[in-house]
């Protein structure tokens, strides 16, 4: 994908941004238990998030020497948050769909939470990582086959929600006569996440938008991607969605500090590669993603503008979602209430 093709598709996805760009909570399962994530989802909505998503992990990204460690249900989670939220869009972020998961059962579980939360629910998906998939009894395969894997779950997924009766007979995953008898009337929108251009591309054929990381050197490729498999499938693009990680403290450090269990979460191999140890993990987080390095790819600051000036710099690629994950260890519950007080207000007065 060349420079020009990049330049002009943020321009494009800029021009087709929303009036009012939304704002989700990110809480994260692999760091606080369900009921404390149960917590903050009330409050998330109640510091005037729009949304809500979870993160799907059987594992976190380090061992209990290090930080607590979680790894709570998520679908069962979403459930329980479903009735404890009102008006906040609610769904994964992301389930993997390659192994640990039935995609006739994703579905299933996409159609039973939108009927809990009618117009709330959505379905975020991925291909994962071995960390979360090996334990579950699966070989780690090569991204290519990831990437086969991913499209044929998408695909049964997809038609399960539109109401479909499905027989399919791929090479991963098979479905005979597999229909939803509790389908909701509004079809569940279902975002992948893509990390490079060929996940995107699958993104512009199948699902209704592409979800990834905020960063401004990946970005442009990413949405370039998205978008020419879009009209290339004669599709109209969907949600452009942009997710970043934030940790509030009383200081810089220890906004830095409360974090840095996450730095294996930067590790591209974490996602291609058989690397399913969370020590090993963390170990390389830490030898591969030093300080200065880190706190540029997350927002970790004591300071409210800085966050809101952050999050801007980002949404100007042309998100029509941002999502804030919530790693402040020390206090997410004080983190979610200066983004309600301090953040999100300056972000929509913009």
């Amino acid at each position: 994908m060349g420079v020009l093709s990049s330049v002009r598709a943020v321009r494009w996805a800029r021009k087709h941004q929303p009036e009012r760009v939304s704002y989700w909570a990110a809480l994260a399962h692999e760091r606080f238990p369900p009921d404390d994530l149960l917590r903050q989802a009330v409050e998330a909505e109640e510091a005037g998030f729009d949304g809500v998503s979870c993160s799907d992990h059987l594992a976190p990204w380090w061992t209990k020497d290090t930080a607590p460690t979680n790894s709570g249900s998520a679908w069962v989670w979403l459930g329980a948050a479903a009735n404890a939220t009102q008006r906040a869009q609610i769904g994964s972020a992301v389930t993997s769909i390659v192994h640990r998961y039935n995609p006739v059962v994703v579905a299933q579980n996409a159609a039973t939470l939108e009927l809990l939360a009618p117009g709330r629910a959505f379905l975020g998906v991925g291909s994962g990582e071995a960390m979360n998939e090996v334990p579950a009894g699966m070989d780690w395969p090569a991204p290519a086959e990831q990437l086969e894997r991913t499209e044929e779950a998408l695909i049964i997924i997809t038609r399960l929600l539109r109401g479909e009766t499905v027989d399919f007979d791929g090479r991963y995953f098979k479905a005979k006569g597999a229909v939803l008898y509790s389908l909701p009337q509004r079809r569940v929108p279902v975002y992948l996440s893509a990390f490079h251009e060929g996940a995107a591309e699958l993104a512009g054929r199948l699902a209704d938008g592409v979800w990834t990381l905020g960063d401004p050197r990946q970005v442009p490729k990413v949405v370039a991607a998205y978008r020419n498999a879009c009209e290339e499938a004669k599709r109209e693009p969907g949600a452009i969605i942009l997710q970043n990680v934030f940790s509030v403290a009383d200081s810089d450090d220890a906004a830095l500090e409360q974090a840095r269990e996450w730095k294996g979460t930067l590790v591209d191999e974490h996602y291609t590669d058989p690397v399913a140890d969370p020590a090993e993990i963390y170990r390389q987080g830490e030898s591969e993603v030093p300080d200065p390095q880190f706190t540029k790819q997350i927002i970790a600051s004591s300071d409210p503008n800085e966050h809101v000036k952050r999050i801007k710099a980002v949404q100007k690629l042309g998100a029509t979602t941002m999502v804030l994950m919530n790693v402040s260890g020390g206090d997410p519950h004080a983190a979610l209430r200066v983004y309600g007080e301090s953040v999100l207000p300056e972000l929509r007065a913009a």
